[in-house]
């Protein structure tokens, strides 16, 4: 199932020999044969920094840095110090949030970020900071938002009580702006909005967590089971845009205890072994990646895997955002998905599930919330009709 791969230009290249997932030497061998051949240094800084993974590209770049031109070594070492020095703020502001949150006792778990990190890299320096990533329990949000609040975290977004109420059904993730930055803590009581019709039960992964320890901080976090599946769909809703989701992935599904009876169980459960295998095949083209025996053996063989895989690995390549508010990309979404009642009931949620685009658009009384099924509908026809879908 592996197909064919798409050339790619000098700095694509480079760098997924630095992502590469193979020995030291044979990466260092790899990189020093490109740069033989003309880098546009800043360019490839940049698609570095753009994909999440300049701090993985930087210790093989200082591994061969006899051949790359100093001030280009510098800005990278430059870049890679000021991911280091977010890192740290993170990591600072965790341990409070994490401390907050244990002495409500609310249940909650790290996911993705410094966890994800931690668990997969065995090294926070490694992985790119963003955000602080939590998966928490729906009913909790109040609780959690009280908590934070007293750390200077406030909403980003401010909903009134039935709108709420509505977005816990709908929605997937609650932000916080903190006093290090906005969009610095983000909560989630879901892996993907209501309309993708994935309902990964949330009970379910509190129940099969696993405790690590994350910035000297005992938690619990997802099982690597869970782990690979809830970050593959994150990938496939981003259409997997950003070259470290699949680093991370990678990493993962090279994982020797990892339990694919159980990820194939889920698969067919939820009807997501297309976005697995898709998942499995651009690893495999892009980081030659091998596709595990035990996947091959328990995950479903999708047929129409190759071709999405393919085209997604070009995407990739592009380099260009995907839009997704396009009908192309409701589409991609659609071909996604193996099993035809899936597509139906992502059809059927898309088109009647309001949010807070239909709440900005006319207040309503809680008596009259299912009207916003009609604002919902009329706006999407609206869309459909001036060709924005």
């Amino acid at each position: 199932m592996s197909g064919q791969s798409a050339p790619v230009e000098i700095e694509w290249a480079l760098l997924l020999a630095a992502c590469a997932d193979n020995l030291a030497k044979e990466k260092a061998d790899r990189m020093g044969r490109l740069l033989h051949s003309p880098v546009r240094w800043s360019a490839l800084h940049g698609l570095a920094d753009h994909h999440g993974v300049l701090p993985i590209l930087t210790p093989a770049v200082i591994g061969l840095e006899d051949q790359v031109p100093a001030e280009a070594l510098a800005a990278i070492r430059q870049s890679y110090q000021a991911n280091l020095r977010k890192t740290l703020l993170l990591s600072r502001e965790f341990v409070s949030i994490v401390n907050s949150l244990s002495q409500t006792g609310l249940e909650f778990m790290p996911y993705k970020g410094l966890a994800l990190a931690e668990i997969v890299y065995g090294d926070i320096g490694l992985r790119q900071s963003g955000d602080i990533d939590l998966l928490i329990h729906a009913a909790d949000l109040p609780r959690v938002r009280q908590a934070v609040a007293e750390l200077g975290y406030r909403p980003h977004q401010v909903f009134s009580a039935d709108e709420e109420e509505a977005y816990l059904r709908s929605g997937y993730e609650y932000p916080f702006d903190g006093p290090a930055g906005r969009n610095l803590l983000e909560v989630q009581w879901a892996i993907q909005p209501h309309f993708y019709a994935i309902d990964l039960e949330m009970e379910g992964l509190f129940r099969r967590a696993i405790k690590a320890s994350v910035v000297g901080v005992e938690v619990k976090t997802l099982c690597h089971e869970d782990l690979f599946i809830a970050l593959a769909l994150h990938a496939a809703k981003h259409v997997w845009g950003r070259l470290i989701w699949l680093c991370d992935l990678a990493r993962i599904a090279g994982m020797r205890a990892l339990g694919w009876k159980r990820i194939g169980e889920q698969a067919r459960e939820l009807g997501i072994a297309r976005i697995l295998w898709v998942t499995l095949l651009l690893a495999q083209k892009l980081l030659d990646a091998a596709v595990p025996a035990a996947a091959q053996e328990y995950l479903t063989e999708d047929r129409g895997a190759a071709s999405l895989a393919y085209e997604i690995e070009g995407h990739i390549l592009s380099d260009q955002t995907f839009d997704v508010e396009s009908r192309a990309y409701f589409n991609l979404m659609l071909r996604l998905r193996e099993r035809r009642s899936d597509r139906m009931r992502f059809i059927s949620r898309l088109a009647f599930t309001p949010g807070p685009g239909e709440w900005a658009v006319t207040r309503l009384p809680r008596a009259l919330f299912p009207l916003y099924r009609l604002v919902r509908i009329t706006r999407l026809g609206a869309r459909v009709v001036s060709g924005r879908i």
